[in-house]
C-alpha cells in the first residue's frame, strides 16, 4: 500500500473519530516548489474548510483530500508570489481582526475572543487562520496595485440604465468558475462538471471544480442586482428560471456557469448616485477577480508540484 493510499485510509479513520482518540502520523506529501506539504497540514486543511462549509463532511473521503489539497497548493502559490513584493506578510492587527471576524461572519461573532473559542472548538488556532487571511488580504492588494488602471467601466450607460429603471430585479445567484488545462478540452471539463450537478449539486460541482474564491460557500455569490452584471451575462440570465443554470460564458482568465437560486423585483425610487456607486464597486470587483485568475494562471504554470 503506497503513502497515498495509507494516507486516505487514516484520514478515513480520522475523520470519523474525536480529536483526542486519534492522532496521525505526521508524514510529507508534497512539495510546491520547495515547501514541503505534510499530512498535519492535509487535515488542519480539511478541519478549516469544515468549520467554513458543513457540506464537505459528506464528499467521499478522497474527494475531501483532492479539495484540501488544492486549496492548500492554490495558497502557497499566492504565499510565494507575494515574497516578490512585499518583505513581510502581515498587516495591521486591529485591521486584521477586524476583517477575520467579518470572514466568519455567519457565525454572528462579536469579538476575536469568541472567534477564538470557536475555533478552540474545531481545533484551530486563530494564527493559523488568520495567515490565511493575509495571504489573501495582500494578494487582493497585489491585483489591485497591478490592475486597477486596466479596469474599463462605461460609467455613462451605467447611469442611463440606472435613471430608466423603476423596478429594480435582483437574483440570488451561484458560480462554478473554471480553466481549460493544456490537456484539456472545453466539451470534457464541461462534462465532468454537469454531471456533478446532476449526480449531487450546484454546490459540490462548485466545490470541487470552481476555481473563484467562492468555491468553499459552494459557489455562492449572494443577491445581485441585475444592472450590475456584464451584459454578456446579464442576457445569459434574463430568461432563466429559479433552478436553472446558463451555459458556459468565456470570461477573461477562463469561463463561467451561473445558477439562479431565487429572483425577486423591487419597486423603489432609487438614489441614482448611491446606486451607481454600488454597481462601480461591483463592476470592478467582477474584473479585477477576473484579472486574479489570470495573473493566478499564469504564473502557477511555473510552479513544480513535487509528489512524494
Amino acid at each position: 500500500m503506497n503513502l497515498f493510499y495509507k494516507l486516505i485510509f487514516a484520514l478515513i479513520f480520522y475523520l470519523g473519530f474525536s480529536i483526542n482518540s486519534f492522532a496521525l502520523e505526521n508524514k510529507i506529501l508534497f512539495k510546491v516548489n520547495n515547501e514541503i506539504v505534510t499530512s498535519v497540514d492535509i487535515l488542519n486543511e480539511i478541519k478549516y474548510l469544515n468549520l467554513l462549509n458543513k457540506e464537505l463532511k459528506n464528499f467521499d473521503k478522497y474527494k475531501i483530500y483532492e479539495v484540501a489539497k488544492n486549496s492548500i497548493i492554490k495558497n502557497k502559490i499566492k504565499e510565494n508570489e507575494l515574497k516578490k513584493f512585499f518583505k513581510k506578510l502581515d498587516i495591521d492587527e486591529k485591521y486584521l481582526n477586524e476583517i477575520t471576524i467579518k470572514y466568519f461572519d455567519k457565525f454572528d461573532l462579536n469579538s476575536i475572543e469568541e472567534l477564538k473559542n470557536l475555533l478552540q472548538k474545531n481545533n484551530l488556532t486563530l494564527g493559523e487562520i488568520q495567515k490565511k487571511i493575509t495571504v489573501q488580504i495582500l494578494w487582493n492588494n497585489l491585483i489591485f496595485q497591478k490592475f486597477s488602471k486596466n479596469v474599463k467601466i462605461d460609467k455613462k450607460l451605467i447611469k442611463e440604465e440606472i435613471s430608466k429603471k423603476e423596478i429594480q430585479e435582483e437574483l440570488l445567484i451561484s458560480e462554478i468558475v473554471f480553466n481549460i488545462k493544456e490537456n484539456e478540452t472545453l466539451e470534457k471539463k464541461l462534462s465532468v462538471i454537469k454531471n456533478e450537478i446532476i449526480k449531487n449539486n450546484f454546490s459540490n460541482a462548485a466545490i470541487l471544480y470552481s476555481i473563484s474564491d467562492t468555491a468553499i460557500n459552494g459557489g455562492k455569490v449572494g443577491w445581485v442586482s441585475l444592472n450590475s452584471l456584464s451584459k454578456k451575462i446579464r442576457d445569459q440570465l434574463f430568461n432563466l428560471k429559479v433552478g436553472e443554470i446558463t451555459n458556459p460564458i468565456q470570461i477573461p482568465g477562463g469561463f463561467i456557469i451561473l445558477k439562479v437560486e431565487n429572483k425577486k423585483e423591487n419597486i423603489v425610487k432609487l438614489d441614482i448616485e448611491k446606486e451607481f456607486e454600488k454597481i462601480i464597486k461591483i463592476k470592478t470587483n467582477e474584473q479585477l477577480n477576473q484579472f486574479s485568475n489570470i495573473y493566478y494562471n499564469k504564473i502557477e504554470k511555473d510552479i513544480k508540484i513535487h509528489e512524494l
